[in-house]
């Protein structure tokens, strides 16, 4: 990141929750969500990312209700969630938890009936035909013109109106590789003079580092996927952690995730896309050098794909069996320095077993803080040991409380696609 910019302090040993407003309640609503907040809380939640909040283009308008990045107004609300009043309220109530609140920020194109495409056509980008389009061959949304300095201004206002009508805390921002970095950088010298804000971009590209807190960690999501498949061995996923470390800023914080809107949606549960690997997973997007990203419904765990044009209700069944999964690591992430993302004073390295091509095996260390982790890749039940030196003393197992001194000789019974996370005690 830029010297221009820094991270907020609470950004560190954060996670992120993505919000699948439509298919969240039957009603679909501000008010209705609303009522999640407190057991959102319970499981350590601190970042609330709302998809798309705003209306939905209804011209060229996919499936029965359309897609939430398919925007006909910047500074509205999509009136099946409710008004600018509820989400208003929304976001007060998740502040007296001490929740955080950021909006997903389309900046790349809108829908085909946005009503600038009536006040400013300027503001698109026209074809030789002089129509307007979309690069991409989206059918139902059209692109915007980053050459036009009115549009940057006009979409920069857009997006401190919600600052000023509803005090969020930031922006992640849609396919932020497909808008100019110097308009992010406008944008953000702009609204960081009235709040500062979180900055998430969807992209995996080192230099929007310069302007963003946090880009996503796509190409570890899709090594974890091959890895499943066995179409790579565990060194390739370990050269990708390593290119973290080594191609971006050491500062930089990376948003992982084992699912999505995007992925579920189109490619599949994590269950479908990782098998009985997912849980396993899930625990190194949360133990390594990153920011966790959760989906909606992945503490049920939800099995299924969503649908992503139509209404289609997460399957709750008023318990949460992975609730106490997430919790246990978001927790460890606030009390243990050893887990803040982007910080030179934690040190991260890989431990070395009796399994070297199926167990995965790190440590990380921040003053006296440490923990170590140990991911059994290999599908089958193993006896495992640490061949290192390292670690040594104490530790506990946050999952099962299970107390072990790692001075002494010690081994490790693992089933299939099992998972341990160590905790040094005091």
């Amino acid at each position: 990141m830029s010297a221009d910019f820094k991270p907020l302090d609470w950004s560190f040993d954060t996670n992120i929750y993505e919000v699948n407003l439509r298919q969240y309640t039957p009603e679909g609503t501000f008010e209705a969500f609303s009522k999640e907040l407190p057991r959102l809380k319970e499981m350590g939640i601190e970042i609330l990312w709302f998809m798309p909040i705003t209306p939905i283009s209804v011209t060229k308008r996919l499936g029965s209700l359309g897609s939430y990045y398919a925007c006909s107004d910047y500074t509205n609300t999509n009136p099946e969630f409710g008004s600018v009043e509820d989400f208003r309220k929304l976001v007060q109530a998740a502040h007296q938890l001490n929740l955080k609140v950021i909006i997903d920020w389309v900046a790349n194109h809108t829908g085909w009936d946005h009503r600038w495409t009536k006040e400013h056509p300027e503001f698109y980008r026209i074809n030789a035909d002089g129509n307007f389009f979309d690069a991409n061959g989206w059918e139902d949304v059209i692109d915007l013109n980053y050459y036009n300095g009115g549009l940057r201004s006009t979409m920069i206002e857009a997006m401190r109106f919600w600052i000023n009508e509803c005090d969020i805390d930031g922006f992640r921002c849609d396919m932020a590789m497909l808008v100019p970095l110097d308009f992010w950088r406008q944008a953000r010298e702009a609204l960081d003079q009235q709040k500062k804000l979180f900055w998430l971009a969807e992209c995996e590209e080192v230099i929007y580092h310069d302007v963003f807190d946090a880009t996503y960690g796509w190409k570890l999501l899709h090594t974890m996927e091959a890895l499943w498949r066995r179409e790579i061995k565990l060194s390739g996923l370990k050269e990708v952690l390593q290119s973290y470390h080594q191609q971006f800023p050491p500062t930089a914080f990376h948003a992982l995730f084992t699912t999505n809107h995007d992925e579920n949606s189109h490619s599949g549960s994590e269950y479908e896309r990782m098998g009985d690997a997912a849980e396993a997973f899930a625990v190194l997007c949360c133990m390594w050098n990153g920011i966790p990203l959760i989906y909606s419904g992945q503490e049920l765990p939800n099995l299924k794909r969503l649908k992503f044009f139509d209404k289609d209700l997460i399957p709750w069944r008023g318990q949460y069996e992975l609730q106490n999964f997430y919790k246990e690591m978001l927790q460890l992430r606030k009390r243990n320095k050893a887990l803040r993302a982007g910080d030179p004073a934690v040190t991260t390295f890989f431990l070395q077993t009796n399994f070297a091509e199926d167990v995965l095996a790190f440590s990380r260390k921040c003053d006296t803080d440490e923990i170590f982790v140990i991911i059994n890749f290999s599908g089958a039940s193993i006896e495992l040991r640490i061949t290192d030196s390292l670690p040594t003393g104490k530790f506990r197992n946050i999952f099962t409380g299970e107390a072990i001194d790692m001075n002494e000789k010690y081994k490790f019974d693992m089933e299939a696609w099992d998972f341990a996370v160590f905790e040094k005690r005091g």
